[in-house]
């Protein structure tokens, strides 16, 4: 969670990123185990930090640590120290500057129900005005997480059930949420009345589980069930799982960029394989702006499905023209301007027998700052190309997400201060060119865009926001609070 702004953030890689995974698992032994694994699924979702709590039928024990999931949860010890049969987890991922470990989740309180933990993927998009409420009343916050504002709602509620208290709590927020929470008797899943951000149901003979992708089933064998519904909340306890509709219908929103980039291209959403749609939308990329060209080259890894989709449409060879070292992380040490010059290298490398003398397509997922946009184009000329051709497998990404992505303010979006001709120049390309939303919503078994009443969260495309942006509003520069890093 972003300390209370959107403000840009220096990144190494220039890339819009999903901040969040959760995962749940009720009634099974080594709770803990399973949910690291489950976690170990979802680690795309978040790279800064994780965290388990787990119940034993007396005591409650949390695990958080800064780092990969299987950095901190792969031993024994560790494991050892979370006892119980059942346990919730989350990873994060924090922008630079500052994460803290006061912020890593899942979050724990003892309240007057008694002990609660709660993981959380989303963002609140009135979080500090309840917050600046609330420490008026006397709360006192030890985190900068708008997912502390949630444990403060249901903490003060005046309701007597913890359910009904969870339910009093969420029915004044707004803005996207998925949790998972766990109570001395009960695991609880809910999502936000739009349902924003993802989150799914599993059964792993008999032990329920929950989490943000159907992956995270997959790695610790379980089935999938169904999907959470918008505005549905499931209380799992001994006797089973029960649906609860506590908000009012709206019409679902998800988050159309899961498709294109945040989710792992093997998980699947609203029965569609994201790995397929990722394909169709490199095959409607193709259809609207095919170019003559000699081999499609994808700008690894989230550009590759779209690649391949491309290359099938148009009829162009596939092949791999750029190499990705996959043990540089973000936090690779960069001690001298000599050093950060390297940029993109860290990470890619032209494969220059592919791409010498070739007319190249690249296939990207988005272009965000258009940084590693330019850095690979160059790299492309330096290892010889023809021609460079830029094809990005998603519309121009105008506008910042305040559901829980990591994203520059307005201002420094590419897309929204220079037009297609500009950024072709800023990228150096010898051409540039978005597929549509009518393409994208088309890639996802939509005729189009419903311009009335759209079926996804497409702000990022479009400024069409489904929430009241409360803390954003009349602010001038974006402010709000977000949940990846210190203050």
């Amino acid at each position: 969670m972003q300390d209370f702004s959107l403000s840009p953030h220096a990144t190494d890689d220039d890339k819009l990123h999903e901040e969040c995974g959760v995962f749940g698992i009720f009634g099974t032994d080594n709770a803990a185990a399973v949910a690291a694994l489950g976690l170990h699924a979802l680690q795309h979702r978040g790279q800064e930090a994780a965290g388990i709590t787990t119940f034993d039928g007396k005591e409650f024990y949390t695990e958080r640590h800064i780092g990969l999931v299987g950095d901190n949860f792969s031993k024994a010890k560790v494991l050892g120290r979370l006892p119980g049969r059942r346990a919730i987890g989350h990873t994060r991922y924090s922008t630079t500057g500052g994460s803290g470990l006061r912020n890593v989740q899942p979050l724990y309180a003892e309240l007057a129900t008694g002990g609660f933990a709660l993981a959380h993927n989303g963002n609140l998009t009135n979080a500090m005005s309840i917050q600046r409420e609330l420490q008026r009343r006397g709360s006192i916050f030890q985190s900068t997480s708008d997912t502390e504002t949630i444990l403060h709602l249901v903490a003060t509620s005046r309701q007597a059930a913890l359910v009904d208290r969870i339910v009093d709590g969420l029915s004044r927020v707004e803005g996207a949420y998925s949790l998972v929470c766990l109570s001395q008797e009960k695991m609880i899943g809910c999502r936000d009345p739009f349902g924003i951000r993802p989150l799914i149901l599993g059964d792993l003979k008999g032990a329920v589980v929950l989490a943000s992708e159907t992956c995270a089933l997959d790695i610790i064998g379980a089935s999938f069930v169904r999907e959470i519904e918008p505005g549905e909340m499931v209380v799992i306890s001994d006797s089973g799982v029960e649906s609860l509709r506590p908000f009012d219908s709206r019409p679902s929103r998800f988050c159309i960029f899961e498709y294109v980039y945040f989710a792992r291209p093997d998980s699947m959403f609203g029965g569609k394989s994201v790995y397929q749609v990722r394909k169709r939308i490199g095959a409607e990329l193709a259809r609207e702006n095919g170019i003559e060209a000699d081999v499609v080259i994808p700008v690894p890894d989230s550009g590759t499905p779209a690649a391949i989709g491309f290359a099938t449409e148009s009829g162009i060879p596939f092949d791999f023209g750029i190499i990705r070292n996959h043990y540089v992380g973000r936090t690779f040490i960069e001690p001298t301007d000599s050093i950060r010059h390297m940029g993109v290298k860290l990470k890619h490398n032209a494969n220059r027998p592919v791409i010498e003398g070739k007319r190249i397509v690249l296939v990207d997922d988005s272009i965000v700052r258009g940084t590693t946009s330019l850095k690979i184009v160059q790299m492309m000329r330096e290892a010889g190309a023809a021609e460079v051709h830029m094809r990005i497998a998603s519309p121009p990404t105008t506008d910042s997400c305040f559901y829980g992505v990591d994203t520059p303010e307005k201002g420094k979006l590419l897309a929204s201060r220079l037009s297609i001709q500009e950024m072709t120049h800023f990228i150096q390309a010898d051409s540039l060119a978005f597929l549509s939303i009518d393409g994208l919503y088309r890639a996802v078994g939509e005729v189009g865009r419903d311009e009335e009443c759209p079926v996804y969260c497409d702000a990022c495309f479009t400024g069409d926001y489904p929430t009241s942006l409360t803390d954003a509003a009349g602010s001038g520069p974006v402010r709000m609070m977000s949940h990846t890093t210190d203050r």
